[in-house]
Order: structure tokens, then C-alpha cells, then sequence
């Protein structure tokens, strides 16, 4: 695993972190508006991959996601968002990110708040990172646009939830459009001209299109911005070590190892 890939890793972790362990804290409006939005999420698939999701387990896995679907079952409302939190780690945790994104979605739908939605998405997100399968990856990037939508949806103030659905679409383009990420990014990067996100996905789409010398201009502007921020380290480390210019690689490769 790169030092990129772990950065990533760890972030995503993170998410999930705050995800299962917080406190359900949504206004009963926001979980009457969540109730109404709720009916369109939901796909017919889902009993298909968590069936087939499940005979890949073994035993202890199989008692431990037994368990807390029966704990769902007679939980009172107060307790049953904890399990359902419970379930999507525990079917993260043995490699399923689909089912881990169906429990996140599930519990989204309930909270109706944009980090619930916006969780909900990265996981489908990484679904797709992972997944060959074109089942699951449909699933899972139908699911995914849905959940960073409805996070936008929520807080229009909030240009994050715009790139992610941008990047989605970068990384898995529309056979109609397939430049519908990259234009949505590039009309991000003018409304938002001080956002280091939309910058530093610029610069990884140049790098994977071998653009290193806009890479490198767009992955600075990312650090004046935000100086510390990780993955701009480490994209122009990448950037100038095509560039064949070692000495800046070095330092950004050092800093990306911190």
C-alpha cells in the first residue's frame, strides 16, 4: 500500500469512527424530511448482495452479524440507529462496503443530516474502489450519487458535497458524458476559487492524464490554500518525480511520509 493509499485508508476511517459512535442528534423536521426522501433510496438489489455477501463469511462473522441484525429487530427507536451503526462497521470490517454502505444508507435516511448522507457516499465510494463485480458497482455508484446529492441537498453552503459527486463521476465517467466530472470540477474550481479539494483533484486528474507541469501548478495553489494538506504532498511528490525533478520529489516525498 502507497503512503497515498494510506492516507486515503485513514481518512475513510475516520469517517467511519465518527459514524458509529455518535450521537444521534437530528430534530424530529429532519427525520420527517429524511422519511419522505427515504422511499427513492431503496434498491431491489440489496437482497440479492447481502445474501450473496453472506455466504462469504465465516462463522464468528456470520454469529457477529447475527446477532446485531437481532438486535435491530427488537431494538427500541432510541437503540436502533447504535446497531445499524454497529452492522455497517462490522460488514466494513469483513470486506463488504457495499452492505457497509446499504447499513449507512439506511441509517442516513433516518438521521437526514449531510454528514450521515455524505458518509453514506464515501462508503459507496470506496465500494466502487474496491469492487469488480458490475453489479455491486452499479449498486454502489447509483447509491453513492443518491448520498452525496441529498448531502448537497442538505447544506448548500457546503462545496465539499459537490466534489465528491464530481470526483465520482471522474472516476467512473458516464458512457453519455464521460466528461461530466472533469467539467463539474472545473466549474467548482471557478465558484470556489479558494477550495484546496477542488484544486487537488485537478491536480490528480492531471497526473493520471500526464500533465505534470499543470499538476504541479494546480497541487501549490492547493498548499497556498491549505498548507498542510496531505494529498497535495503527496500527488506532487508523483508529479515531479515524472517531471524527472528529484530534488523537489524528495522533499515533498518526506513530507508526504510525516
Amino acid at each position: 500500500m502507497t503512503k497515498l493509499q494510506s492516507v486515503t485508508v485513514i481518512s475513510a476511517i475516520l469517517l467511519f469512527l465518527v459514524l458509529y459512535f455518535g450521537c444521534d442528534t437530528v430534530s424530529p423536521e429532519q427525520k420527517k424530511i429524511g422519511a419522505a426522501r427515504a422511499p427513492a433510496m431503496v434498491s431491489t438489489d440489496i437482497a440479492v448482495l447481502l445474501k450473496e455477501a453472506a455466504v462469504k463469511l465465516d462463522p464468528t462473522q456470520t454469529a457477529a452479524i447475527d446477532v446485531l441484525d437481532a438486535q435491530v429487530e427488537t431494538a427500541t427507536d432510541s437503540t436502533k440507529l447504535d446497531y445499524l451503526k454497529q452492522l455497517s462497521g462490522k460488514w466494513y470490517e469483513y470486506g463488504q462496503p457495499a452492505i457497509a454502505g446499504y447499513y449507512a444508507q439506511t441509517i442516513a435516511e433516518q438521521e437526514n443530516t449531510e454528514q450521515a448522507w455524505s458518509i453514506a457516499g464515501t462508503t459507496y465510494s470506496i465500494c466502487l474502489q474496491r469492487s469488480q463485480e458490475k453489479k455491486v458497482r452499479d449498486y454502489c455508484f447509483q447509491n453513492a450519487v443518491q448520498s452525496f446529492e441529498n448531502a448537497a441537498s442538505l447544506n448548500a453552503d457546503n462545496p465539499q458535497h459537490k466534489v465528491n459527486l464530481a470526483v465520482l463521476y471522474t472516476e467512473n465517467p458516464p458512457p453519455d458524458n464521460p466528461m461530466k466530472g472533469i467539467l463539474q470540477l472545473r466549474d467548482l474550481a471557478q465558484k470556489y476559487p479558494q477550495n484546496a479539494s477542488v484544486k487537488v483533484n485537478l491536480g490528480r486528474l492531471a497526473i493520471q492524464t500526464s500533465q505534470f507541469e499543470k499538476a504541479v501548478e494546480r497541487l501549490s495553489q492547493a498548499l497556498d490554500i491549505e498548507p498542510n494538506n496531505r494529498q497535495a504532498i503527496c500527488l506532487l511528490s508523483q508529479a515531479y518525480e515524472a517531471l524527472g525533478d528529484e530534488k523537489s520529489a524528495d522533499v515533498y516525498r518526506t513530507r508526504c511520509g510525516n
